[in-house]
């Protein structure tokens, strides 16, 4: 890989957002080699531009010659027409990094040239903070070089983890969908607070310092989750209760229900353009 290389986004969503905030937030690449592209929202590109001093226009103006990767990040329903138009503008030694949920390096690959390096990508947006989850998983012409500049640019959005493909859709549903299951936790947390007569705010900042709180304790000690919650709940007490009260009304089934339905989305997703490539 070149250095400084000219990075292309294809789709200008909020996903999209959140990796060039940790890109650009991180100097891990120039603004000025960072391009983000739709198809008809010039106001969107203009946002972007003012915002992160990058590049914005529109998809039929991008110069694909002097692009070294692309990254898709495009509705997954779009995914087909995008990759079939532009077979007829890039190069097998130009990196695809994909972040469209469901949508396999197979897949992709069979779009594009023979030998095309694409590596399937699974951030979340707290990337917009440094903060994301990432996995990345690699097709079958990906150079190891390759897979090492997609890890480095990658840990400018956060930790990112090497996994194996058949593994991403279970990724997807505890980390590329995660962040909303908390946000979901937090809503709840605040309107209580917000009924107890706490203000909104302090409330809000209350169950975000606990979350983090907690996520930290897992992140440094050696204890499992059990073994920590354990620690912290005293027989007959406040926690006792409050746990009581998930079980009774099946807070832990709806968790591990919310993971294996975003996964089994996932897997939705990659299995119907699976069956719409059979009949291309």
């Amino acid at each position: 890989m070149v250095k400084n290389p000219t990075i292309a986004f294809l789709g200008a969503g909020s996903m999209a957002e959140a990796m060039i905030a940790g890109i650009v937030a991180t100097e891990q690449t120039p603004p000025n080699h960072i391009i983000v592209t739709n198809r008809s929202n010039t106001a969107r590109l203009v946002k972007l531009h003012n915002k992160y001093g990058i590049q914005g226009i529109k998809q039929e103006h991008l110069s694909f010659d002097k692009i070294d990767v692309f990254i898709l990040a495009m509705k997954p329903k779009h995914a087909q027409a995008v990759l079939q138009s532009l077979k007829h503008h890039i190069r097998p030694n130009q990196l695809i990094l994909s972040v469209l949920a469901g949508i396999s390096t197979a897949y992709i690959e069979n779009y594009l040239h023979e030998g095309q390096q694409v590596i399937r990508v699974m951030p979340n947006t707290s990337a917009m903070i440094q903060e994301s989850a990432t996995a990345i998983s690699a097709g079958i012409y990906t150079t190891a070089n390759n897979v090492g500049y997609a890890q480095t640019l990658l840990q400018c959005l956060g930790e990112v983890y090497i996994i194996d493909e058949n593994h991403m859709d279970i990724f997807t549903g505890i980390a590329g969908s995660g962040p909303a299951y908390f946000y979901y936790l937090m809503e709840h947390i605040e309107a209580v607070g917000k009924e107890a007569g706490l203000d909104s705010e302090v409330v809000r900042n209350i169950g975000a310092q606990t979350i983090l709180g907690a996520a930290k304790m897992i992140m440094q000690q050696n204890d499992t989750p059990a073994e920590l919650r354990e620690k912290v709940t005293s027989p007959n007490g406040t926690t006792a209760a409050g746990l009581a009260a998930l079980k009774k009304h099946g807070g832990g089934r709806a968790i591990a229900q919310a993971v294996k339905d975003a996964a089994k989305r996932s897997q939705e997703i990659s299995a119907q353009l699976r069956k719409e490539t059979k009949t291309v």
